[in-house]
């Protein structure tokens, strides 16, 4: 059976109390001192403290005396000579409450610059580099991956309170629509291939190594508890991307399940929102009918709601209306057709010659050619485009007028694209078969071609097929 490790019975006894606001404010400047690094602290350092992180309260030396001793009983303090500080239950409690008191105030989102980053530090992760850089990068791509499951619990948590709460305001969810409409648009509509450039990385990584590796850059020979948690963060972010199925692969899912829910929900709002609405319309004619008079009334009001007023085809008659006397009741006749058109214009209908029904077949054919012609070019400049390796814009002297305006497009998405910490911008196409990797530019380069000449900076690039 799992067991998980105990917290300490009064590690946040100081939250129940009747001095509670005044515990949490002493417990939080001795935070702060250590922020300073100031490790012992006497009755007048935590008065300015006090002061320093916005205790408005006058407080005297006995009511701070008291609050110390309190903290000392529950073991969160110690006590020497006068001088104060924090033990290890006193920082992880301080710790907790910083916590807490930023998840209540935080809102989750979800950011592409996250799983750029994810894949940045992978990259640098899987070439090789000294020990101490492999340490940082570790450390920089385990605090993404919190930032990203940090980011995703809280963006669906709010969002599920949103949609439990039909009374919010109008406004609030228009702008919840729109936020959640970017997100799909950034953020899933490249989720796959980001995902798929994760999972790539973390397969080309040894991760045995790479953690002795970290851990010898940091100086922790034997230190095994820190290979343990290293062990548990690389198993957490295959769960994110590489295993199947990954974690990543139903954020696709939530969020379009979101997107019909907030709809929805906006839809009932709108309705409740409106001066009138169909429930209230109908609810509205049913005391109207309920106050007629007579049955008379009731057809008029009926008639004046639905405009179902006297049939239009009462003129029309049998083919040979002499077989039927004029005195024979309506339900003892043979039917007469009526056109369907005349409930919808008022006219019978008439009908004509059948038309010619049109071949396809060439319109087909022609279609089909264009479309093969189409795909034949695009190859071909992709064919032209990609490069073996990194190269500069000037050398690429023999590309025509098509495929340069495709190779312009390509650098145009990676300039409005963030950098990564080398400096190298990357960028797709919307179909996902080529990438683009562009650094800074080294020069000045013309390209000449069919239609003209264009001069501009001298990137250097490096185009290669998904």
């Amino acid at each position: 059976m799992t067991t998980f490790p105990r917290v300490p019975a009064d590690l946040f006894r100081f939250t129940t109390t009747e001095h509670a606001e005044l515990h949490t404010a002493v417990l939080r400047a001795f935070g702060v001192a250590n922020e300073r690094l100031q490790t012992a602290l006497t009755l007048d350092d935590l008065h300015q403290l006090l002061r320093d992180i916005g205790w408005s309260e006058q407080v005297t030396d006995d009511e701070l005396t008291a609050s110390l001793t309190a903290l000392r009983q529950w073991g969160l303090i110690d006590a020497t000579q006068q001088r104060y500080g924090l033990t290890k239950p006193g920082e992880a409690a301080q710790a907790g409450i910083q916590h807490a008191l930023n998840t209540l105030t935080s809102s989750g989102a979800l950011q592409t610059a996250v799983l750029d980053a994810i894949a940045d530090r992978l990259r640098e992760l899987s070439e090789p580099a000294d020990d101490r850089r492999t340490f940082t990068a570790l450390m920089e791509l385990e605090g993404h991956l919190d930032t990203l499951q940090a980011n995703t619990t809280r963006f669906n948590a709010d969002l599920q309170r949103l949609l439990r709460d039909e009374q919010a305001d109008l406004a609030t969810f228009q702008d919840v629509k729109r936020t959640t409409i970017t997100y799909l648009r950034d953020f899933i509509a490249d989720l796959d291939a980001r995902k798929q450039g994760i999972r790539d990385k973390i397969a080309s990584i040894d991760a045995g190594k790479l953690h002795e590796r970290a851990r010898n850059g940091a100086d922790l020979y034997q230190d095994e508890n820190w290979l343990a948690q290293r062990e548990a963060q690389w198993r957490s972010l295959k769960t994110w991307f590489h295993d199947t199925p990954a974690r990543a692969d139903e954020l696709q899912d939530v969020a379009r399940k979101a997107i019909v829910q907030l709809l929805r929900v906006l839809d009932r709002i709108s309705e409740r929102k409106k001066p009138t609405n169909t429930a209230a319309d109908f609810k509205a004619l049913a005391q109207w009918f309920a106050r007629t008079q007579t049955e008379d009334e009731a057809h008029e009001l009926f008639n004046a709601a639905f405009g179902l007023w006297p049939a239009r085809h009462a003129h029309l008659a049998h083919a040979d209306g002499e077989l039927i006397p004029s005195g024979e009741p309506w339900h003892n006749t043979p039917p007469v057709p009526v056109s369907p058109q005349l409930r919808k214009t008022g006219r019978q209908e008439h009908i004509g010659s059948t038309g010619k029904v049109r071949n396809v077949d060439e319109v087909r054919r022609n279609r089909r050619a264009q479309a093969e012609k189409e795909r034949a070019e695009l190859e071909h400049a992709w064919r032209q485009i990609q490069t073996d390796g990194a190269i500069r814009i000037s050398t690429l002297t023999s590309l025509d007028h098509d495929t340069f305006h495709r190779l312009i497009d390509l650098v145009g998405r990676a300039l409005g694209s963030d950098p990564d910490s080398t400096g190298t911008r990357t960028a797709g196409t919307s179909d996902g078969r080529m990438q683009i990797n562009l650094r800074n530019a080294r020069g000045w380069a013309t390209i000449t071609t069919q239609k003209g000449r264009l001069s501009g900076p001298d990137y250097v690039i490096d185009v290669q097929s998904r």
